[in-house]
């Protein structure tokens, strides 16, 4: 095994493993969750709060990143690393999935994506070859394939295209990768599954990926609007296409009962802006279901956000109080519900990961749910 990049499983059960995968920056435990640090920054948290909820390894944006501050201007300030202060890994999103949601006037061919940046109207190609140049410029520990993401809803032959041609920017990706001196010699390259709900394509992609070679393989296509039912059908026989002892990492998955079945099904990595996000908007994730804090119920409860956490928020302050900081539009708000969320997300990881090596994922995982879903929280 490289001492660059080095996955582990310690326990099997059902399709499920926990491990971990050794990198020069640190150790990272699977199953992960990967708090989002879109624009070099989790929002409303510090660095240091990110890694004491329990967090090995955060996202960065090369899309955001690109466009604002610029990678080289990132690469001259000491790389994501430095520039944030955060010293564990990193894993880097290739772009390619903003530029399809979020830029102007896009314009797709073989080359790469052409598009407007959504902040200032300035005209831009992204590559395969660009992509991983970025990322190199960011420092990424982990980088991810320029790839081509079309809705579940296209038709099979538009499907089939975009995943054809995201396997030939995956060969560029992985050549760009290995053109990268000392960075590509010291971090990791993962590939991109693509092929939307369709088993066939699915295959195809994967055996493609596997024939280029990558250090790990994400699930990606996934948690754009198909319903978990949809999602789940698919992770039945995504998984299993790739490499079993390589990590598999499903993007932008997801709410928590998500998480618990892809664990279920073999997934390892996950990402999501959820936590985050709903932290900002006054929801808080409990093993009882979200609750919405700007409820008046919660006016005066007096009870933390969740009795089973031991996050600062819920050891310090009240429902109540944190009620009237959301509702009053306060920043500490924001940040002490922020905080929560990803403290639960990374509890949950670590349950998840004791119960696989317990053998009693079945379980704790019908357990969580019917407590979760039952709860609703409201």
């Amino acid at each position: 095994m490289s001492s660059r990049f080095a996955f582990t499983i310690a326990a099997t059960d059902g399709r499920a493993r926990t491990g971990s995968i050794q990198m020069h920056r640190g150790t990272i435990r699977t199953p992960a969750f990967m708090p989002v640090g879109t624009a070099a920054t989790v929002k409303a948290m510090k660095p240091a709060d990110v890694a004491a909820s329990g967090a090995d390894i955060i996202l960065g944006n090369t899309y955001h990143l690109m466009l604002r501050p610029g990678a080289e201007r990132v690469a001259r300030l000491g790389g994501l690393h430095g520039f944030m202060g955060w010293e564990r890994p990193i894993l880097t999103d290739s772009g390619g999935y903003q530029v399809m949601s979020l830029a102007d006037l896009t314009k797709r061919s073989e080359e790469g994506v052409s598009f407007k940046s959504h902040l200032d109207g300035t005209r831009h190609l992204l590559s395969p070859e660009r992509s991983i140049e970025i990322q190199r410029l960011l420092g990424s520990n982990i980088v991810m394939a320029f790839d081509e993401l079309v809705p579940t809803t296209a038709t099979r032959e538009v499907q089939a295209a975009a995943m054809e041609r995201s396997m030939r920017w995956a060969k560029r990706s992985r050549a760009a990768f290995d053109a990268g001196g000392e960075h590509g010699a010291s971090n990791a390259i993962f590939g991109i599954q693509q092929g939307a709900l369709d088993e066939g394509l699915r295959k195809a992609s994967a055996d493609a990926l596997i024939d280029i070679g990558f250090d790990g393989y994400a699930v990606g296509g996934l948690a754009v609007g198909e319903g978990q039912e949809a999602m789940f059908g698919c992770l039945d026989f995504a998984p299993a296409q790739l490499p079993a002892d390589q990590p598999r990492y499903l993007m932008g998955v997801g709410k928590p009962d998500d998480i618990v079945g892809a664990v279920e099904r073999g997934i390892d990595m996950f990402d999501c802006v959820m936590p985050t996000r709903s932290g900002r908007t006054g929801q808080a994730f409990t093993r009882d279901g979200p609750i919405n804090l700007r409820n008046a119920k919660f006016g005066e409860d007096q009870g933390p956000l969740d009795a089973e956490c031991a996050c600062p928020a819920c050891t310090t302050w009240s429902r109540a109080y944190i009620h009237h900081l959301v509702r009053s539009g306060e920043i500490l708000g924001a940040m002490l519900m922020t905080e929560h969320n990803i403290w639960f997300y990374e509890r949950l990881m670590a349950d998840l990961r004791q119960a696989i090596a317990a053998r009693e994922l079945t379980p704790f995982a019908n357990a969580f749910r019917a407590r979760y879903k039952r709860g609703k929280g409201e």
